[in-house]
C-alpha cells in the first residue's frame, strides 16, 4: 500500500438549547431600541429555540480515522454551549450579555470564545446558530481592525 498524503476533513455536530432574551442596547434611547428592534423589543423579552452547528477542520488521524473524537466534541459543546445558555434569560443569566446585545451575531461570538478556551488550537471552522429556520448566523472567528 502507498503511503498518502494528509487529507483534511470537516465534522459537525449540532445542539438545541432553549433561552429568552430582549433585544435592547444600552446606547439607545427606549424609542429608538423600540424603532430598532421591534418586537423583540418586549420589555418583558421572547424566547427561542436556538439550534447550533459547530465545526471543525483538521486532519484526519490515519489511525483513528478521525478528525476529532465525537466524544470530546460533544463535552465541549455542553460545556460552552448548553451549560451556560440552555434555560437562561440571556441578558440576565449571562454575565457576557450584561454589556453586550444579544443578538444571534453576539451569541454567535460568545460560542466561539468559549469553544476556543477548551478545543485543541486551531481546530474550531465555524459556529452557525439558526434562531429561528429562516434566521441563521456563521461565525467563522473574523474580527476587523478598529477604524
Amino acid at each position: 500500500m502507498s503511503p498518502r498524503s494528509a487529507r483534511l476533513a470537516r465534522l459537525s455536530r449540532s445542539v438545541t438549547f432553549s433561552a429568552c432574551h430582549r433585544l435592547h442596547s444600552k446606547s439607545l434611547s427606549d424609542e429608538e431600541n423600540l424603532k430598532l428592534f421591534g418586537k423583540c423589543n418586549n420589555p418583558n423579552g421572547h424566547g427561542h429555540n436556538y439550534k447550533v452547528v459547530v465545526t471543525v477542520r483538521g486532519e484526519i488521524d490515519p489511525v483513528s480515522g478521525m478528525v476529532m473524537n465525537l466524544t470530546d466534541l460533544k463535552e465541549y459543546m455542553q460545556k460552552a454551549i448548553m451549560e451556560p445558555l440552555d434555560h437562561k434569560n440571556l441578558d440576565k443569566d449571562v454575565p457576557y450579555f450584561s454589556e453586550v446585545v444579544s443578538t444571534t451575531e453576539n451569541v454567535a461570538v460568545f460560542i466561539w470564545d468559549n469553544l476556543q478556551r477548551l478545543l485543541p488550537p486551531g481546530i474550531l471552522h465555524k459556529v452557525e446558530v439558526h434562531e429561528t429556520e429562516q434566521n441563521v448566523v456563521v461565525y467563522k472567528g473574523e474580527e476587523t481592525t478598529v477604524k
